[in-house]
């Protein structure tokens, strides 16, 4: 709770500071000169960079059920899956958090950790990492999600997503303002012109992608992270390294875009992937 609370201030701060410094440059006259409601903006770009995030925060559990159709181990059916929620309880024990819910999907070799909050999260397995690797690979692998909700990923990614997307809505909105006035010189009539109207489209484009590639970045530092979680969870960093060297010789299962980021393998575009390359992350934790 404490996290979605500074995931709140973080962006009441965000357009506090958009205000003032637009205030500061004297774009906000500038902006109700040419029809643009400068707090209406302020607000509007809030509500789309915290409502968008947090509903999908808050919904991530549901939509991972869904969409991974995920087999709930309430009572485990075999040795196997009693196995899987032992591993997970003792890892979340080691790390202080309360006990995720556990699941299991079919499909490639792909594992995810997704929730709100970190006492109540969740933690997927596919049948292809299980058959796939040994049970100490297995094992870190699960610490390696548990140790993604233990530090808080979820809310520290979304928060982050949030934060570009309320910069991205303003500033494309302020610089579509600028290019329609700069077009439209001498021009009585009000209102927004056809160039905010094409320039707050490409922008939207432009800026969402630069957006991307900050919030991919993020994601590779949190991945970094999650390895060294994985390796302290279970007191060694053999396997975990094992684990990533048995990716490098399978073919990673996709997850949908909202979990990509908590998963264990990623995309294959550098700048947009949420994951390091295996042999970065192999070799940071062979540093220690």
């Amino acid at each position: 709770m404490k996290r979605i609370f500074l995931f709140l201030l973080t962006n009441v701060a965000v357009v506090a500071v958009l205000g003032i410094v637009t205030n500061l440059l004297g774009v906000n006259h500038y902006l109700t000169a040419n029809g643009i409601n400068y707090t209406s903006l302020l607000v509007y770009a809030f509500v789309i960079g915290f409502t968008g995030a947090i509903i999908s925060l808050l919904m991530s559990k549901t939509m991972a059920k869904t969409s991974m159709g995920l087999h709930m181990i309430d009572q485990p059916r075999n040795a196997d899956e009693a196995w899987i929620v032992e591993t997970v309880r003792k890892l979340a024990t080691t790390a202080k958090i309360g006990m995720p819910e556990v699941g299991i999907y079919e499909g490639e070799p792909n594992a995810f950790a997704t929730g709100a909050f970190k006492n109540s999260a969740l933690v997927g397995v596919s049948t292809g990492l299980l058959q796939g690797m040994t049970r100490d690979e297995v094992e870190a692998v699960l610490a390696h999600e548990v140790a993604h909700i233990a530090n808080g990923d979820m809310v520290t990614m979304t928060l982050i997503q949030g934060v570009m997307n309320t910069f991205v809505v303003f500033l494309s909105r302020v610089i579509g303002s600028l290019v329609d006035g700069f077009l439209r010189r001498g021009d009585d009539s009000s209102g927004p012109g056809i160039g905010y109207m094409i320039t707050t489209m490409v922008l939207d484009l432009v800026l969402g992608f630069l957006a991307a590639i900050i919030v991919a970045w993020f994601s590779r530092q949190r991945e970094f992270r999650a390895d060294a979680g994985s390796a302290q969870l279970m007191g060694q960093r053999q396997p975990m390294i094992n684990a990533l060297h048995r990716l490098g010789g399978m073919q990673p299962g996709a997850l949908p875009q909202s979990m990509q980021a908590f998963g264990i393998t990623g995309g294959l575009g550098k700048l947009f992937s949420t994951h390091p390359p295996l042999e970065e992350r192999i070799a940071r934790l062979q540093q220690g």
